[in-house]
């Protein structure tokens, strides 16, 4: 029996961008999705909490690795999650990610992790018809132990940048629930692509607000981490319009309750806010919300272990 594990990820600034190309700063988060299987004749998988339609998505991944040369390998075994569904910490690119290695690994074929990144975001358009960027599937593959992934979505270059030790990350789920493909996610995409002003000036000034961001972590510039982190929040709000009365009411309290910064993360109409928070009060500031856990920027996804 062979262990494959994939992190969800949460977007500390750069939302939208990657559907056009622009710039992206996730973490990998400790959270994520546990495949435990052995070498079959076919794929049969099980799972009691993985992301709905899960097995669209297992076919999906199949199809396109099959199209890069996969050998037919198949596996069995069971998909276990610690992530929350629909609170845009992408469960399910995780998902895509961990039965993608796995399938990589029981065929002993070996892929470049942005060329299997760009294989499973083309697994998910083909599985759920959701248009979505590379970032979530990247950040799953990428991801480095404190540190987050500064990544151009268009030219796929990256470089991961340190995540000041004192901060805490901060998940605050609004409790509302979506999926992108029942949601105005598709809807964004287009008007960015016909160059809607609102929109596009979201994506421009967020661009900036990624590079300064990574330039404020470098040098641990709470302040500056502050102010951008609100500016990307009311950007998305009021240019974007892809918040909730809900997300605006967590970010607020975020910052009135001591957040170093605070912000909707992920594709918007509902999921959840990712704030920074100074490690020796992280525990006092979850307390203050019903639904908040603190995490770390964790490694990407791995084989965990093997047994016989």
């Amino acid at each position: 029996m062979r262990t494959f594990f994939a992190p969800g990820r949460v977007n500390l600034i750069g939302e939208y961008t990657d559907l056009v190309g622009g710039l992206v700063l996730p973490v990998a988060i400790e959270p994520g999705i546990t495949l435990r299987c052995e070498p079959a004749s076919d794929i049969h998988l099980s799972s009691q909490d993985a992301p709905p339609e899960w097995q669209r998505y297992v076919d999906a991944v199949e199809h396109e690795l099959r199209a890069l040369g996969r050998p037919a390998r198949g596996i069995q075994g069971e998909l276990t999650s610690t992530l929350p569904i629909g609170a845009g910490l992408s469960s399910s690119a995780a998902l895509e990610v961990v039965v993608g290695i796995a399938l990589c690994a029981v065929a002993e074929f070996e892929v470049d992790p942005l060329e299997l990144a760009q294989a499973l975001r083309r697994a998910e358009h083909r599985a759920v018809g959701v248009p979505s960027g590379i970032m979530d599937q990247a950040a799953s593959l990428l991801g480095r132990r404190q540190h987050a992934l500064l990544l151009d979505t268009g030219t796929l270059e990256y470089e991961h940048v340190p995540v000041p030790e004192d901060l805490a990350i901060v998940v605050i789920d609004s409790g509302v629930r979506r999926t992108l493909e029942s949601t105005g996610y598709a809807t964004r995409k287009r008007e960015l692509e016909e160059g809607h002003a609102k929109r596009t000036r979201h994506v421009e000034t967020e661009n900036e607000r990624v590079r300064a961001a990574a330039a404020a972590l470098r040098s641990g510039d709470r302040a500056a981490l502050g102010e951008l982190f609100r500016a990307s929040h009311d950007s998305l709000r009021d240019d974007l319009e892809v918040s909730t009365p809900e997300l605006d009411e967590i970010v607020d309290r975020a910052y009135a309750v001591g957040a170093v910064a605070a912000r909707m993360t992920g594709g918007g109409f509902g999921g959840a806010a990712v704030a920074l928070v100074a490690r020796e009060g992280a525990d006092t500031f979850v307390a203050r919300f019903e639904r908040a856990f603190a995490t770390t920027a964790a490694d990407g996804a791995r084989e965990t272990g093997t047994r016989s």
